[in-house]
């Protein structure tokens, strides 16, 4: 018998972000040696019987459901895990932290600042540990970027250029989905791509202090899905432009695209100091690019230029597979942050990145609508 903590969880959502989840739940007790725990996949809940049967039979869960209140009431279950479309959010986890159960929620926390904020103080009130799915975080090259700035290795820091770039949206008669549907999304570009990459951007170079958004739908229209010939219009965005203003008095630029022609999956970061430069492509992973300026730059350039230092897959102990010189793949973010998480609950410590810097970039979003709306630059926080 394991002398390790049994974490039991109840997966909410078994669309392709839930699966993403439950395998790096199952790949946990291989990747860390030793695990922090003993993962027990308790049940499953989704949209559909066939989904929930999904999750039983290929995910391993021990009971699925269509009903995620089950899974709320369960007294062997721990932890639930949020994967819905984001109109679910507010309901399902302030009734999982009132039942007792820890919370980790995929991005963005909520419809909008208000519900964030409630359910912060839901939290608050029951003193549950909550942590959000920012897995961007939790890139090798992204944590050592941090330890940098940390180090002051950037000097003063000047500006920067930050963007989450995809193409999947172009067709114009890619079906309406709940992400097309400010009813159930709350948002469009700037919801789906820039909560990830505005997290960045804060986890690196600390709070906003003000924004100045355009936001931009291009395609108008989309058709139903199963019935081509009726169109719905559109009210995301597929595109947000953003000039931002930190705290620590950096500016730079933000963007969010779903129409970005020629790209898969970019998310492209630099940072400008008075020492020296970041640059990172989450299409390069394995490598953060670094400029140190105090390098001489003579005689012909001296030893200036960007360095690329192979960060590839080198997480700390107890990470032991697949080893640290190896390739590192999205799917090891996630396993990462849902390491984190869990390892936090055994700890008792503290989560990070947690409701609270989700509502930060809650709030930084609905910043971005009102500027975006109302044409001007909008100050942060908000009251």
């Amino acid at each position: 018998m394991s002398a390790r903590p049994e974490i039991r969880i109840g997966m909410v959502g078994y669309g392709f972000i839930g699966k993403v989840h439950t395998l790096a739940y199952q790949l946990l007790p291989m990747i860390y040696d030793p695990a922090p725990a003993d993962i027990r996949l308790v049940g499953v809940s989704a949209a559909s019987e066939a989904s929930a049967r999904k999750g039983v039979e290929q995910g391993g869960y021990g009971f699925g459901t269509t009903d995620w209140r089950e899974l709320v009431e369960r007294d062997d279950i721990d932890v639930i895990n949020c994967c819905t479309p984001n109109f679910l959010h507010k309901e399902m986890l302030i009734a999982a932290m009132r039942a007792g159960k820890h919370v980790y929620c995929d991005k963005p926390l909520a419809m909008n600042l208000a519900e964030a904020r409630d359910i912060v103080a839901i939290a608050d009130e029951t003193g549950i540990r909550h942590q959000m799915t920012f897995e961007y975080r939790f890139i090798p090259a992204m944590m050592r970027a941090r330890q940098l700035v940390e180090e002051g290795f950037l000097g003063q820091v000047f500006s920067f250029r930050a963007a989450y770039l995809h193409a999947g949206y172009i067709d114009p008669n890619r079906p309406i989905s709940w992400r097309l549907d400010v009813t159930k999304g709350g948002g469009g570009a700037l919801f789906d791509l820039g909560a990830h990459v505005l997290d960045l951007v804060r986890f690196l170079l600390g709070e906003y202090d003000s924004v100045h958004a355009l936001t931009e739908t291009f395609i108008k229209e989309r058709p139903l899905p199963g019935n081509p010939n009726q169109r719905m219009p559109v009210e995301v965005d597929d595109l947000v432009l953003m000039t931002v203003r930190m705290a620590n008095g950096a500016v730079g630029t933000v963007e969010a695209s779903r129409l970005a022609t020629g790209t898969n999956d970019e998310l492209r970061l630099e940072i400008h100091g008075q020492q020296g430069a970041l640059r990172f492509n989450l299409m390069d992973p394995n490598w953060l690019y670094v400029y140190d300026a105090r390098e001489p730059g003579d005689p012909i350039g001296g030893n200036r230029g960007f360095k690329a230092i192979e960060t590839v897959q080198r997480y700390p102990p107890p990470a032991a597979l697949p080893g640290p010189k190896f390739a590192v793949g999205w799917m090891r973010y996630h396993i990462a942050s849902q390491y984190d998480f869990i390892t936090s609950l055994v700890e008792g410590r503290p989560t990070s990145p947690d409701f609270i810097d989700g509502t930060r970039i809650q709030e930084v979003m609905e910043a971005g609508y009102t500027s975006a709306r109302e044409k001007r630059w909008v100050s942060l926080p908000l009251e």
